[in-house]
């Protein structure tokens, strides 16, 4: 989305609200798709003193698979975006201001950007996961599993030692 805002980049004071729904869809993230539905985007740009300021809310489901058991789950994304606008750089190396195509301003690659960045490297269904167990692949959510506890082979000749003593 293109957002023209030659009506207030000279008007101290003046706002520009905008509202818009973006389609992530085919965005790969590691494998997966989290972005299954459209993204809800609101916001405003205000000019505060010359100073152009863009406070936005991204908000969607993100589709996820959990790390640790495997399961499909969804959990709300509410990202808060805020972002300073100018139209020159005094200093080239500032990461913390968009820099305007005149009075252009591309939300799309802003936007893609802050979602990727909104979306936690490992999601977990719930806080306190079990997982599976690693040798016969039981959701341990569910229960415990019917693995025998593997000895600390450290120990081992003292788990023989308890055998002899049971004959």
């Amino acid at each position: 989305m293109r957002l023209e805002l030659k009506d207030i980049i000279h008007v101290p004071g003046s706002v520009l609200p905008f509202q818009y729904e973006m389609d992530l869809s085919e965005l790969d993230f590691y494998g997966e798709r989290p972005f299954a539905e459209p993204v809800r985007i609101e916001g405003i740009v205000r000019n505060r003193a010359g100073l152009l300021e863009l406070e936005a809310e991204a908000v969607t489901n993100l589709h996820l698979h959990c790390d640790s058991c495997g399961k499909p789950f969804q959990r709300l994304l509410e990202h808060p975006i805020h972002w300073t606008l100018a139209t020159e750089l005094e200093n080239e190396e500032d990461d913390e201001i968009i820099l305007l195509d005149g009075s252009v301003l591309e939300l799309d690659p802003v936007m893609n950007d802050e979602l990727i960045f909104a979306i936690d490297t490992k999601n977990l269904c719930k806080e306190d996961c079990k997982g599976r167990c690693p040798r016969c692949g039981a959701d341990l959510n569910e229960g415990p599993c019917t693995c025998k506890p593997e000895l600390d082979p450290r120990f081992a000749v003292l788990a023989q030692l308890l055998e002899q003593d049971d004959e």
